[in-house]
This record gives C-alpha cells, sequence and structure tokens, in this order.
C-alpha cells in the first residue's frame, strides 16, 4: 500500500482506508452529499460522496473501514480524493483498523524508555515524586493518546511524542542556560498536556469529553496536581504550586485558555517550547498537502496563513509523522 500521503494529482486509487470524519451537506442542486475525510498512516484527505443515500448516511459513519476506488485531484493547492467507488470493508477482509490509523514515528516502549531517561534526570525529590505518581497514574494512555483532536500530533502516540520532542528541546535550552532549574522544566513537559487524557474521548475517532468541553485539560490537571500532592503529603509544597501554575500558564494568553501568562523562567520556556513544537507540526503536515511551488489552504491555527512549499521541497519523500514533523 502506498498510503494516501505520497499520491499526487492523476494518480489512481485503490485502497482500503478508514473513515476519520463525516460531515452531511446540502449541493446547490438541493440533494445531499457527504464529505468524508479518508485517512491511512501516512496521513488523511478529503472527499465528497455526491448524491448520498439515507443508507449511505448509516454506512459511512466515523471509524468505519471502507474499500474506496478513485483518482486524486486538486483544489487550492491541497490533494483531494475524487470518489467513483467505495463500499464497507466486508467481515472476509482481514484488515486491522489499527493499521490505518496515523501513528507517531517512535513507537510506544522507544518513548517509554525516552520519558523514563528524563524522569531520572529530575532531582528534586518532591518535583520527581508528583512526577513519577502521575506518569504512574495514566501510564497506559500517555504512550497512546494523541495530543488533539485535530490541530496537532493528532495521532496514535502523539501525546508522548510532542512530550518527548519538546524535552529534546529543552535539554539544549538547560545547556545554553544552565541557571534554568531543568527540575520545574522537565517535569512541567511531562505534565502540561496530561490533562488531555481526560479532555479527550481515547484513540480512535477522538473527540472531546464532557470534561474536556467544560473545563479543558489546563483546568483539569491543574486539580490533578493538586489531588495527587495531596495524596503524597507535599500539597504545601512551593515546587507543587510552580507546577500548577506552569500548567496554568503554558498557553499564554487567557483566549488560549490560560488564565494567568507565564510568570518565572521555567513556566515561559514551557509556553515558547510548547508552541513551537505544535506550530513545526502543523506547518509540516499543511505543506505536505500542497504541491511544490504552491501555496498551502489558509490554516486557522496559524492565524489564517497559507503556507508556501518551496519548489525544492523533498518532503513528499518523508513519512507524515517523521522526526521533523514534531
Amino acid at each position: 500500500m502506498k498510503g494516501i500521503a505520497f499520491y499526487k494529482e492523476g494518480e489512481h486509487v485503490h485502497d482500503f482506508l478508514l473513515i476519520k470524519s463525516v460531515t452531511r451537506g446540502t449541493a446547490s442542486n438541493g440533494k445531499p452529499f457527504l464529505t468524508i475525510i479518508l485517512q491511512d498512516k501516512t496521513g488523511d484527505i478529503e472527499s465528497k460522496l455526491w448524491g448520498s443515500s439515507p443508507e449511505d448516511e448509516k454506512s459511512y459513519v466515523t471509524g468505519a473501514i471502507v474499500l474506496a476506488e478513485g483518482d486524486i485531484t486538486t483544489f487550492r493547492g491541497r490533494n483531494q480524493f475524487k470518489i467513483r467507488n467505495i463500499r464497507l470493508k466486508e467481515e472476509h477482509e482481514a484488515i486491522d483498523k489499527a493499521e490505518l490509523v496515523m501513528a507517531a514515528p517512535l513507537s510506544a516502549s522507544e518513548l517509554e524508555e525516552k520519558v523514563t531517561q528524563y524522569l531520572f534526570e529530575i532531582k528534586n525529590p518532591v518535583i520527581q515524586r508528583l512526577t513519577r505518581a502521575l506518569l504512574k497514574k495514566h501510564h497506559q494512555a500517555f504512550f497512546e493518546y494523541p495530543a488533539a483532536v485535530s490541530i496537532h500530533h493528532n495521532f496514535l502516540s502523539g501525546l508522548a511524542f510532542h512530550v518527548c520532542c519538546m524535552l529534546d528541546m529543552a535539554k539544549e535550552v538547560v545547556r545554553l542556560y544552565p541557571e534554568i532549574n531543568s527540575d520545574l522544566l522537565y517535569a512541567g513537559i511531562l505534565l502540561h498536556d496530561m490533562g488531555k487524557l481526560k479532555e479527550l474521548s481515547g484513540v480512535t475517532a477522538t473527540n472531546y469529553t464532557l470534561s474536556g468541553n467544560l473545563l479543558g485539560h489546563i483546568s483539569i490537571m491543574v486539580d490533578e496536581i493538586g489531588e495527587i500532592a495531596k495524596e503524597l503529603g507535599i500539597d504545601d509544597r512551593e515546587e507543587v504550586l510552580l507546577l500548577q501554575h506552569m500548567i496554568l500558564s503554558h498557553h499564554e494568553h487567557p483566549e488560549w485558555g490560560s488564565p494567568k501568562p507565564p510568570m518565572f523562567k521555567e513556566a515561559e520556556i514551557l509556553h515558547i517550547l510548547d508552541d513551537m513544537d505544535a506550530k513545526i507540526n502543523i506547518m509540516t503536515r499543511a505543506v505536505r498537502k500542497t504541491r511544490p511551488g504552491e501555496f498551502s489552504e489558509r490554516i486557522f491555527a496559524m492565524d489564517n496563513r497559507s503556507l508556501y512549499r518551496p519548489s525544492f521541497d523533498h518532503i513528499e519523500d518523508q513519512d507524515i509523522s517523521d522526526k521533523e514533523d514534531k
């Protein structure tokens, strides 16, 4: 299987794909249609099923595996899939949904080994006890969950991969600026998005939970740090308050979900690294779907900007979750 992200305009597709999302619409002639986002391990692509029937709406739902045949076209510099034939996978066809889900370039065991190495580098006993307890509590989900529904690192193990990329960058920052408290910075990175394990619904067909919609991952995690600290008998320590502030402020602005801006160095660096890694992932994926020498579609998460893909860019030869994708 070539991979949906590697097809180019004019090429024919005949592959099993996973339905990532479905939206119903009505065409100008009054007939219904479905906008179906199809995906495999390499990425996703938009398609339209024109003149859809009520039976189609019941069959082609999020999480379903389909055998789709059609051609790759382009619209505003982005690939689209023109469906000619589509049907649900039949029972005898041995296609594993896990094989069609985008995943981090590192395995869960590799990510776990990396996280463990950084955890051992935290010397402050309060910070290490608290961080270790929270990682133990959420161990399996931490290494499986995506980092978001759609904006960045929205693939299997995306959360842990995002964290590991940030940790590697943080290590270089600490090397350049030795006065930075690496214990606080490493722990803040490990914990900053852990609230997404309650904010998001799971690994496939990811959506927001009720607490995710009503509270959000920042509030969820600030509370959980307080609860675990109390269980450990360390809730009166300043380190706990500092970590809570890092979580609370890592989006920096109120309109981005942070009621407080970063108020010490490690909190500010956490925000910068988080923002940088997320934007690199967003931009890499957008450019990946754009033809060389053209501009991408407008990207909401990047202030509605279009991005230019240089004509000498060879990113199409890389995996969509390549290390550069961070």
